[in-house]
C-alpha cells in the first residue's frame, strides 16, 4: 500500500492550497472597527504558502464585506476565489469585481456556515444562466457540491469548469470517531473525484478539513486544490496564522508524496 501511495503521489499533479479568510472578518465584525484585517490575513497566508485566497461575500455581509472584496481584488498577487450564492446581486458584484474564479454555494440566512452542497439538479436552469454570464466575462466557475454522481454529472452538463467536493460529512465523522462513517464518506469523495476527473472537470475539495483529516483527501490524484479556512483561523489563535498554514501545507505535501498517514 505504501508503494502504491508513493507511485500515486509521484504521478499526481501539484496540490494547491486556497485559504479562506472569512472568519478573520468574523472576529473583526464581532466588535466593529478595522481589526483584525482580513486583507492583511490574505497577504500573510500567501507568504506562508497559500496558492490562492477564498472569500465568501454573504447576502447578510456577516463577515466579508464589499469593500473587503474590492481590496482583495486590488491587492492580491495570487488568484481570488469569490464564494457566493447564485443570485442576481452576487452575479452583478462578481462581474464588476472580476475575480479569478467564482464558487457558487448554497446559502441560507439562518445557517452558521454552508450546510452541504449546492442542489445543482433542482437549480439547473438558473445556474445555466449564471454560469454562462460568469464564463463570458472570463471568470472560472466552480460549483460546491456533494460528491454524488447526479450532482457531478449535472455540473459537467452545465459546463462548470470546476467542482468543489463537500468534505464536511467526512470531517464530522472523523471528529465523532465514527470509523464506519469515515470510511463511507471518504469512499464517496474518492468515487466522486474519479468521476469528476473522468468528465473533464477540475476537482477541488473543502469544508471542515483539519490537520487530522487533510491527508486522505490530499492524497487523491484528481484533487488539485483544497480550500481551508475556519480551522486555520482557529489554530492561528494558538500558533499564529503563518504557522498554522505552513503546517497544513506541509501535511498536504507529505500526503501528496504518499508519505503521510490517512485519517
Amino acid at each position: 500500500m505504501a508503494q502504491q501511495d508513493q507511485q500515486q503521489g509521484s504521478t499526481a499533479p501539484p496540490l494547491r492550497l486556497g485559504v479562506n479568510i472569512d472568519h478573520v472578518a468574523t472576529v473583526r465584525n464581532a466588535r466593529g472597527g478595522r481589526h483584525p484585517d482580513p486583507v492583511r490575513a490574505a497577504h500573510l497566508a500567501i507568504a506562508a504558502g497559500a496558492d490562492g485566497i477564498t472569500a465568501h461575500l454573504r447576502e447578510d455581509r456577516r463577515h466579508i464585506t464589499d469593500r473587503d472584496m474590492e481590496r482583495l481584488k486590488a491587492e492580491l498577487t495570487r488568484p481570488l476565489n469569490f464564494e457566493m450564492a447564485a443570485t442576481e446581486e452576487m452575479i452583478g458584484i462578481a462581474l464588476r469585481t472580476l475575480p479569478h474564479a467564482c464558487c457558487l454555494v448554497p446559502e441560507k440566512r439562518e445557517e452558521r456556515t454552508t450546510e452541504g452542497g449546492l442542489d445543482v439538479v433542482r437549480a439547473q436552469n438558473a445556474l445555466a444562466s449564471h454560469i454562462g454570464a460568469l464564463k463570458d466575462a472570463g471568470i472560472r466557475v466552480s460549483l460546491f457540491i456533494e460528491p454524488d454522481r447526479e450532482a457531478i454529472e449535472m455540473a459537467a452538463k452545465l459546463k462548470a469548469d470546476i467542482v468543489e467536493l463537500h468534505t464536511g460529512s467526512y470531517c464530522d465523522a472523523a471528529l465523532d470517531n465514527n470509523a464506519d462513517k469515515v470510511a463511507r464518506e471518504l469512499s464517496r469523495i474518492v468515487t466522486g473525484a474519479e468521476l469528476a476527473g473522468a468528465l473533464g472537470l477540475e476537482v477541488h475539495a473543502g469544508h471542515g478539513l483539519t490537520y487530522n483529516t487533510v491527508a486522505a483527501v490530499a492524497r487523491l490524484p484528481q484533487v488539485v486544490e483544497l480550500n481551508i479556512g475556519h480551522f486555520l483561523v482557529g489554530e492561528a489563535i494558538f500558533t499564529g496564522l503563518e504557522g498554522a498554514i505552513r503546517h497544513m501545507r506541509h501535511l498536504m505535501d507529505m500526503a501528496r508524496r504518499g508519505s503521510a498517514p490517512g485519517a
